[in-house]
């Protein structure tokens, strides 16, 4: 995550409990006396102190994902940013506690792991201790050695560990630079970096795994924290430089030879996001081992459930139909034979606490892992376990965990996993309801056109159906909605209604959206005639347009500050799109909003 201190700030793009993988047949079983060497070297040893599995990596990356069972992320640690406190003489190896969590002892591994935990990620922020605005690439060793002993912690406790470069303060950004050198300098010192950390690490057991990025391939290789201005690389730009830097890192890693020459890889997909993982422009890179790549993705869907304190409830059977739906996107990597980890899944509150339905979600989500395959690693930053008390904050939870340990499903072979899992996902599809519709708001129809506002307030605490899938479940609580069928050319009106769940402050993001609205009425334009918030008439702060995201919901962005210009499928009713804007209705915190209404005009090409 990015930046992360205990919720993100939304996901552009864009995390608790986890379950052991399906279980394995016999040849797994027998396998693992290949890669079980865990680190037997002290907290202070070096690489060179460490066994090496002599034999050669004999697991397949379907295999090892099954022995990778239940994971964990040692968030907001590591990957703790404060780059100008290095520059400024801070030792770096004490920036850990930099986000409010405590230094990690070998205790805080074994207890994970008794907790039913086989897997730990550790995001790492390498530049902490780095002087790369010098053009000095060389990692501070007193930043690697506290790396090393972590991961020796993690190794010592018989976990798999994962380690990455995390967010990094978003150096990233300098890939997508309108400066050649400076591109050629990222990948300069994304090469210089991993040459250092793989012949740190060349020699460790096959149970550590690198991890190419976290959620910045893609995107946000146009961020300007570090270059002060967006990037100027296009989204299909994007994919060639992800494709690009994942390429690299795989024949970096193999040149270093040792176990390198055919350790594990995890190889971070587009955003991390599954639906634009699974476009074609994103390209497993080629490698010279046989089965040892993995693919990374996360797991925030819905943010507005997921990340923000908005939505408090999840369960309904649209909940349960996208979640099955874009893990069965995803099985496409694990059925070409690539292990798939969800490096990061999570339900957040702001204030580190668990939310109402989260231990359903989580359910249901280890069971979509249980029958595609995926190694689940929960996103944890004390909030579940509570590192300084050493305890689970919520019992439920942690005995689910508990039961999906490896070895409670290594008697289990594969087929048998995957029997029990779909036989229970079909039963828990079967057994929801949507309760959470009130009058006014429409049942969800692949053969309906159905017009809705999407709505994010300023503070993140209110929320409706945000995202291009109608859900009038994913909601707050107390919302009252109209939405309405959208039949064909004509006016109509849509509103929500906040008095009973609070004013909503602002708004972070809003748009007028139309289910299905690309595909049964393609081409047409959106007029706004008239919006009232507060029953009083608004004006709109520029020119409205036509277009759509996913290429089947239609939608008028009133608030979006994440598009600056008008894309390419931007429409109006004359054909001119001068004075077009995705920002028509800012409102900020001051602006509070009880009832907002939305009437317009919907015409055929």
């Amino acid at each position: 995550m990015k930046k992360r201190k205990i919720a993100k700030a939304f996901a552009a793009i864009a995390l608790a409990a986890a379950m052991l993988l399906s279980g394995c047949a016999s040849n797994t079983q027998s396998a693992t006396s290949d890669t079980s060497q865990g680190s037997e070297s002290t907290s202070s040893a070096t690489s060179e102190d460490v066994p090496t599995a002599p034999e050669g990596n004999k697991l397949t990356s379907l295999e090892v994902v099954r022995l990778m069972g239940n994971g964990i992320n040692l968030g907001n640690t590591l990957e703790a940013y404060n780059h100008q406190g290095y520059l400024n003489g801070m030792n770096p190896g004490d920036m850990e506690t930099g986000w409010g969590q405590p230094y990690t002892s070998p205790n805080m591994m074994v207890s994970m792991k008794n907790a039913g935990f086989d897997t730990i990620r550790i995001p790492v922020a390498w530049t902490n201790g780095m002087n790369f605005e010098s053009g000095d690439y060389t990692i501070d060793e007193r930043l690697m050695a506290r790396v090393e002993e972590v991961v020796n912690y993690a190794l010592d406790a018989d976990m798999y560990v994962i380690i990455n470069d995390h967010w990094d303060g978003g150096w990233w950004g300098m890939f997508g630079s309108a400066d050649e050198a400076v591109r050629e300098k990222a990948m300069e010192m994304y090469k210089s970096m991993w040459t250092q950390i793989g012949e740190r690490f060349k020699d460790y057991s096959y149970k550590l795994i690198f991890e190419s990025a976290n959620e910045e391939l893609g995107d946000r290789l146009n961020d300007k924290e570090i270059t002060g201005s967006k990037g100027v690389l296009t989204q299909n730009e994007c994919y060639d430089t992800t494709n690009k830097i994942n390429s690299e890192f795989v024949k970096l890693i193999r040149a270093q030879g040792g176990n390198n020459a055919d350790r594990f890889l995890l190889i971070a997909g587009y955003n991390t996001d599954i639906t634009m993982t699974c476009d074609d422009r994103y390209k497993m890179p080629e490698d010279t081992a046989e089965d040892k790549l993995l693919l990374s993705v996360h797991y925030y869907t819905p943010w507005d459930y997921c990340g923000t304190d908005a939505v408090s409830t999840w369960g309904s059977p649209y909940d349960y139909e996208e979640q099955n739906g874009l893990f069965e996107k995803l099985s496409k990597f694990s059925e070409q034979g690539y292990g798939v980890v969800i490096g990061e899944y999570a339900v957040m509150l702001s204030n580190g606490g668990i939310k109402e339905s989260a231990q359903v979600f989580y359910d249901n989500l280890l069971d979509n892992c249980d029958l595609y395959d995926f190694c689940p690693v929960l996103w944890d930053c004390s909030s579940f376990y509570k590192r300084r008390a050493d305890k689970f904050s919520d019992e439920g939870i942690a005995k689910m965990f508990d039961e999906r340990r490896y070895a409670n499903e290594a008697s289990l072979t594969t087929e048998e996993v995957k029997a029990n899992a779909k036989a229970k996902l079909e039963a828990t599809l079967a057994a929801s309801n949507d309760n959470a519709i009130t009058d006014g708001e429409l049942l969800p129809d692949d053969n309906k056109a159905i017009a809705w506002i999407m709505f994010q307030s300023g503070d993140w605490n209110i929320a409706y159906s945000v995202g291009d899938n109608y859900d009038p479940t994913n909601k707050t609580m107390g919302i009252k909605a109209t939405n309405v069928e959208i039949t064909g050319e004509g006016t109509y009106t849509v509103s929500l209604d906040f008095t009973e769940c609070g004013t909503a402050k602002g708004t972070a993001f809003s748009a007028l959206a139309i289910s299905n609205g690309e595909t049964m009425f393609p081409d047409y334009t959106v007029t706004i005639d008239k919006i009232l918030i507060n029953n009083a008439p608004y004006e709109l702060a520029g020119k409205e347009y036509t277009s759509s995201d996913d290429g089947k919901c239609t939608r008028v962005n009133l608030y979006n500050q994440w598009v600056s210009s008008v894309p390419e499928d931007g429409r109006t009713p004359d054909g001119d799109l001068t004075g077009c804007t995705a920002q028509i209705m800012p409102l900020d915190s001051k602006d509070a909003v009880n009832t907002l209404s939305i009437t317009f005009t919907y015409s055929a090409p």
